[in-house]
């Protein structure tokens, strides 16, 4: 019997997408007109021990100003904690982080605290980890603008973005990386991310969304002739996920066994992936 979809959009597996990497590209899209100017070291990793900064960003070189909402605040070295959709910024997070803010620079040749920068990135609103900075810390927070929340009070420059908060006129990638995707929103990413491709890596980040949104960009492909596939919307747009693009028949699998623990009923799922239903069936053991 076919399985039903109970939320549209949402995706009851969140462990199985690579949240991290997609994070990665989106960061790397909002900052793109600074691409020659910032270096980006994903789980930079501090010590021979598992101790990894899930992302480092350096300026070089280092008097450049970013003129972008996310990173006014950035200095020489800047360093960026983030969560998938279904996690929370927690108080624990912040002591981490900030430890590993010294820590880095403890250990880095040439690395001066006075050039360090925190940034958090999380989807859910941090409720009590504000708290936390106020009433316990005694710091300020501002909002200069929208999911941003500037921490002052501290040495080092603070600010906490709330991604779903965000602007997406100016926030596009970091907004979009979410689990609850809107149909306008994806139709958006397909045509931005045209422009851009060859000139920035997008494939994570496609990947991910698409796997946490099917429904939607199933809806994307029925607003345009109602007969597209998968392959042909992303080909059109000039973006092939990166399942399709490597077009090898194990990731085909993976995102039967991901699509159908997502509730999506079997003959939707044969035309994502262009495989029979009696494939799909073997594949499932159904």
């Amino acid at each position: 019997m076919e399985k039903r979809i109970a939320d549209k959009g949402t995706n009851h597996n969140p462990e199985k997408l690579r949240w991290h990497p997609a994070f990665l590209q989106a960061i790397q899209q909002e900052l793109f007109e600074y691409r020659n100017s910032l270096e980006f070291k994903y789980e930079y990793q501090l010590t021979s021990e598992p101790l990894r900064i899930d992302l480092l960003i350096i300026k070089k070189p280092k008097h450049i100003t970013i003129d972008k909402n996310i990173a006014r605040i950035f200095r020489s070295d800047n360093i960026i904690e983030y969560k998938s959709p279904s996690d929370n910024l927690l108080v624990k997070d912040f002591l981490k982080v900030y430890a590993y803010a010294n820590l880095y620079v403890a250990i880095t040749s040439g690395a001066d605290f006075s050039e360090i920068t925190i940034t958090f990135v999380g989807n859910k609103y941090p409720r009590k980890l504000l708290e936390y900075l106020v009433d316990i810390r005694g710091y300020k927070v501002e909002k200069p603008y929208p999911g941003i929340y500037i921490v002052t009070g501290d040495y080092l420059p603070i600010q906490i973005i709330e991604s779903k908060r965000l602007s997406e006129n100016e926030n596009l990638w970091l907004k979009s990386l979410t689990n609850n995707l809107e149909i306008g929103t994806a139709d958006a990413i397909l045509k931005t991310g045209k422009k851009r491709v060859g000139q920035a890596p997008l494939d994570a980040y496609l990947d991910v969304i698409l796997r946490a949104n099917p429904e939607i960009f199933l809806e994307v492909q029925n607003m345009a002739n109602g007969t597209m596939t998968f392959e042909e919307v992303f080909t059109k747009a000039g973006i092939i996920p990166q399942w399709i693009e490597r077009g090898i028949e194990q990731e085909k699998e993976k995102t039967v066994h991901n699509l159908f623990a997502m509730d999506m009923p079997i003959e939707k799922i044969a035309h994502v992936t262009e495989l029979s239903v009696e494939k799909i069936n073997s594949l499932l053991r159904l």
